[in-house]
Parts: C-alpha cells; structure tokens; sequence
C-alpha cells in the first residue's frame, strides 16, 4: 500500500454526503499538515481543505460551511465530511501530508506524501 489511501468515494446525487477517508502508513506526531485536494477533467489541482497538528483547519471558499475536515491520531486517518454536494464538486479526491503547520506552508509541491486519489462524482 501507499503512504496515504484514500477511499469512501463514490456517486451521489446533488445533496448527497459522502465521508472520504485518509489512512496513513506513517505515524502523525510533531508538527504537520495534511490537506485534501481535488482535480477535475481537464483542471488544475485545487486545494478542498487542511488541518494541521494543532487541530487548525482551513476551507475552500466553496466547501467552506457543507465541508468539515478531521483526524484520529491513533488510527493515522484523515476524514473530510461532504455535506450538500453539487455536481461541481466531482473530481479526484487525494489527501497529502507536508511537514509543518498549515499556516506557514506555502507550497504543495515538495509534499512528500500523496495519496492514489477517490473519485467523487455528483450528479444533478
């Protein structure tokens, strides 16, 4: 298995909820941040949601209210809650992991642990 699996895609319908899961093969301890993206047909990749080791989380303006990001320590696990979904969230969901709290990360790009991504799709 890879260093982060994530998994609880699927497809719903507009409104639905789906609770995608980040399980980690290494153990969360000092300072970190763990985010979850998602990229769509043909986009970019867009930052969802992070929460770091001291618990800060930050949203997406548009998840930000139908979204809640959480983490079990003792179990490795990453969670992102998706209330009231629309069809513009589909996409490739993946979770990653950067060293450092949240709010001092400026780049994704030196991550050293991404996910293999879950599929959402919501349907009108």
């Amino acid at each position: 298995q890879g260093d982060l699996v994530e998994s609880g895609g699927g497809s719903v319908q507009s409104g639905g909820s789906l609770r995608l899961s980040c399980l980690a093969s290494i153990n969360f301890y000092g300072r970190y941040c763990m985010g979850w993206f998602r990229q769509a047909p043909g986009k970019g990749r867009e930052g969802v949601a992070t929460i770091d080791s001291d618990g800060a989380t930050t949203y997406a303006d548009s998840v930000t209210g139908r979204f809640t990001v959480s983490e079990d320590k003792a179990t490795n696990s990453l969670y992102l809650q998706m209330n009231s979904l629309k069809p513009e969230d589909t996409g490739m969901y993946y979770c990653a992991r950067i060293w450092g709290e949240c709010r001092y990360v400026t780049t994704w790009d030196g991550a050293p642990f991404w996910g293999q991504g879950t599929q959402v799709t919501v349907s009108s």
